[in-house]
């Protein structure tokens, strides 16, 4: 008997999910930028686009940023290496505004720095922060915490700065602190100020339809919405099949390795990276080839996989234009409707 047929005979209903419909969703590329293009960069962390067409790749081991035109035909340099205002060393994250502008985060002589341009490259502003750069959220040598994770409003940039108290530091572009967002997380670690620290560090975005994501990037996986006032409006936490056995495989003690600013744990990230596209939906991308994406009001309703030359990881996601998503690695477009 089947459980359409039993579920009428005891007045009850079933759901019937089709094995078919739980399987993710494979997006592949539309576009690429062409491999005599993409050849000049070393290390490409970020691929954005600004209102105006023309494309921006953060070349993170090359300590450039480029120009693409809308074609993607040809690749020139805004902003090259070099210690000194203007330059970029030791970058660690890097975000466009639609009109163009765009920051940089790097760290001369490992104290944290940023920085505002032009479209062509022109710095018009930035700031250190104060204290040092303290690695304490690491993939494949990249730093992703603190400016790792920075967001760029045009008008304010948005940091993950746990020690501070608060999840979100918002700073006003002549570096002054506007506000603070959000309440750290509760973890068991807090006997260890480090590995605390550590479990709070995370993603901060903008919902353009007002208020603000957070996304925690280690640990147990959730995320948080923020009115524009800062004040929450719910707590999620993630789960789904295709990231079972990366939850299960969560450590409770890490490792400890030297580092400039003395023994700090090593704690590698369970999200790679965040994005909310133009219509407020959260797509997050896990350190395993899955992204789920989330609608406005915290539900999943979409498990889907990047395929490139193969199934990609991504490791920055930006929405560009006419309702297309920019990937890293790879340098790829896709779809996402």
């Amino acid at each position: 008997m089947s459980l359409r047929s039993l579920g009428a005979l005891c007045g009850c209903f079933f759901l019937v999910v089709s094995v078919a419909a739980l399987a993710p969703e494979v997006l592949r590329s539309s576009g690429a930028v062409p491999a005599y293009v993409a050849g000049q960069f070393r290390e490409p962390a970020g691929f954005q686009q600004s209102a105006s067409g023309q494309y921006f790749v953060f070349d993170r081991r090359g300590h450039t940023v480029y120009g693409l035109d809308a074609e993607q035909s040809s690749a020139w340099q805004i902003v090259t290496i070099g210690g000194e205002s203007g330059k970029i060393i030791d970058p660690t994250a890097f975000a466009v505004e639609p009109n163009g502008t765009f920051i940089v985060a790097d760290a001369p002589n490992n104290r944290e720095r940023i920085q505002i341009f032009t479209p062509a490259g022109f710095r018009i502003g930035g700031f250190l922060l104060p204290g040092r750069l303290k690695p304490r959220v690491v993939i494949e040598n990249s730093v992703l915490n603190g400016i790792g994770s920075l967001q760029y409003t045009g008008t304010s940039i948005l940091i993950s700065q746990p020690e501070t108290g608060a999840l979100i530091s918002e700073y006003e572009l002549n570096g002054g602190v506007h506000r603070t967002i959000g309440r750290l997380r509760a973890t068991g670690h807090e006997q260890d100020p480090e590995v605390h620290l550590a479990l709070n560090s995370g993603i901060p975005l903008v919902d353009p339809s007002g208020g603000f994501y957070f996304v925690f990037q280690t640990g147990e996986p959730v995320f948080r919405k923020y009115d524009a006032a800062g004040q929450l409006v719910f707590e999620r936490r993630i789960q789904g099949r295709e990231i079972d056995a990366l939850i299960a495989g969560l450590p409770t003690t890490w490792p400890r390795r030297q580092t400039s600013e003395g023994e700090l744990p090593l704690v590698t990230p369970t999200i790679r990276t965040a994005a909310v596209d133009p219509d407020g939906r959260l797509w997050i991308a896990f350190t395993v080839p899955y992204t789920y994406v989330f609608d406005k009001d915290g539900d999943k309703v979409r498990t889907v996989q990047f395929r490139g030359a193969g199934i990609m990881t991504p490791s920055s996601l930006f929405f560009g234009k006419n309702g297309k998503v920019l990937v890293t690695p790879g340098l790829f477009e896709f779809a996402t409707r």
